[in-house]
């Protein structure tokens, strides 16, 4: 190209029919091109690079000011008034974008699509089914509804609940305390916070794919600690204080970590690290009563043949669990319906009855009371986190085995008892048929015993 040209016709600051259509170069170029300079003359440039007023190198850069759409995704949108009037008011007169923030901040933000579209008010939260909930919003996931019914019904009648302020992520960390590392992609999926621990049923947990005997009854006494303790998020402890004096109120707030580091106290460091993923902590080892020396060998995976070995397990733990724990962990074993805890045992779901088949249509939202660890109002709550044996007793449950074998008693010893009143009916019968054949003998003939039978 010469070099006659000026700089001000190259410039991206003119407009685009006039660049294309003009050359100063020379009266050749003036003619009409031909070919693909006939349609590059005829795209118009883009405008986006016109800043009125501004040189392009000399415009100053600033952050924010180039992305229209740029403030919604950083930050939201500043309230409007109407939301700040609603600030102070009650969840059934929460605007729409109110409600929307609360479910974002809440851990269900995958909703707040369908939210907008659906939700009027705080109101029509309060009023919806799991079945709206399903329907609207989207929610197909059981312990997504179930967190929301909650939280909705908390929030209406202004529970102060300490474990609402547990949230979904310190239940993963309670979950590696407790010795349970394993569920934690479960648990954060299905965003369990401190408020459904209390609340989750043995069908939930198998939901969250717990499905081992062992691992129900660890979150089980867990939760017990959790509720004695008022849902104190530090409740558990991790690191050792005085392994001198060591009394079943304190083994029974131990973490996974804590008694993998009593086991290196009493020379056992070579096993400790297979308690890594067996859900053994304090709670277990105090509340549950068939949890005993053989079962913690076991997890260990102590040989049977090392007796010596097994022996100086066996003393240390009746050592620490103390002699109330050790009376009755010995009656439950001594009992005929004992039956030990093994890694193997399966929880399965809980059959439905025959007079249950009307439900099943409804067994999809279905709300049971079956809860994992119930709430027991009859706690001793006493000074600080000090706390006494009996008062983190857990009820014990009886075995599915041991449940099947009183239905069957139920059911023969009704049915003897039918059998039973039958027959003395027939017995009073006769007799009376017996004295009335007597008083009238000529009216009629009485039928024999075996005729009425």
């Amino acid at each position: 190209m010469d070099g006659t040209m000026n700089s001000d016709d190259l410039s991206p600051l003119s407009s685009g029919t006039e660049s294309g259509a003009q050359s100063p170069l020379s009266p050749e170029n003036r003619k009409s091109p031909k070919g693909i300079k006939k349609i590059w003359g005829k795209i118009r440039r883009t405008q986006s690079g016109n800043f009125p007023g501004d040189d392009l190198g000399l415009v100053e850069f600033r952050r924010g000011g180039l992305r229209a759409t740029a403030g919604p995704r950083l930050s939201r949108s500043k309230e409007t008034k109407g939301q700040k009037n609603d600030h102070n008011a009650p969840f059934a007169q929460w605007g729409n974008e109110r409600v929307c923030n609360w479910l974002e901040d809440f851990g269900l933000g995958q909703y707040v699509i369908f939210a907008r579209q659906w939700i009027t008010s705080g109101h029509t939260l309060l009023t919806a089914t799991p079945q709206d909930m399903e329907k609207e919003l989207g929610i197909k996931q059981p312990l997504h509804r179930k967190k929301l019914v909650l939280a909705v019904k908390a929030i209406n009648t202004k529970q102060d609940d300490k474990s609402a302020q547990l949230d979904h992520l310190w239940v993963t960390r309670w979950l590696d305390d407790i010795g349970l590392p394993q569920y934690k992609d479960q648990f954060h999926e299905s965003r369990v916070d401190g408020r459904m621990l209390q609340y989750l049923t043995v069908n939930d947990l198998l939901f969250l794919k717990v499905t081992s005997q062992l691992h129900h009854l660890s979150i089980k006494c867990a939760i017990h600690v959790l509720h004695v303790n008022s849902f104190n998020p530090h409740c558990l402890r991790r690191r050792p204080a005085d392994e001198n004096n060591i009394s079943p109120s304190e083994v029974v707030q131990w973490s996974n970590h804590r008694v993998m580091e009593w086991l290196r106290s009493v020379d056992l460091a070579e096993y400790a690290p297979n308690l890594r993923g067996s859900g053994v902590h304090g709670g277990l080892i105090i509340l549950e009563p068939r949890f005993n020396s053989e079962t913690l060998a076991m997890l260990l995976n102590i040989p049977p043949q090392k007796t010596l070995l097994r022996r100086h397990l066996a003393t240390n733990f009746n050592v620490l669990i103390g002699p109330e724990a050790q009376q009755e962990k010995q009656e439950i074993m001594e009992s005929t319906a004992y039956t030990p805890l093994t890694t193997t045992a399966k929880v399965r779901p809980k059959k439905l009855g025959f007079s249950h088949f009307g439900n099943l249509r409804k067994k999809k939202f279905d709300e049971s009371t079956d809860y994992i660890c119930p709430m027991d109002g009859s706690l001793n709550t006493t000074n600080g986190t000090q706390k006494s044996y009996s008062a983190y007793k857990v009820h014990n449950v009886l075995p599915d085995k041991e449940l099947e074998k009183l239905d069957q008693m139920e059911h023969s010893e009704g049915t003897v008892m039918q059998i039973g009143e039958l027959s003395q009916g027939i017995n009073n019968l006769t007799t009376m048929l017996s004295q009335d054949q007597m008083l009238n003998n000529d009216r009629f003939l009485t039928p024999t015993f075996d005729e009425w039978r």
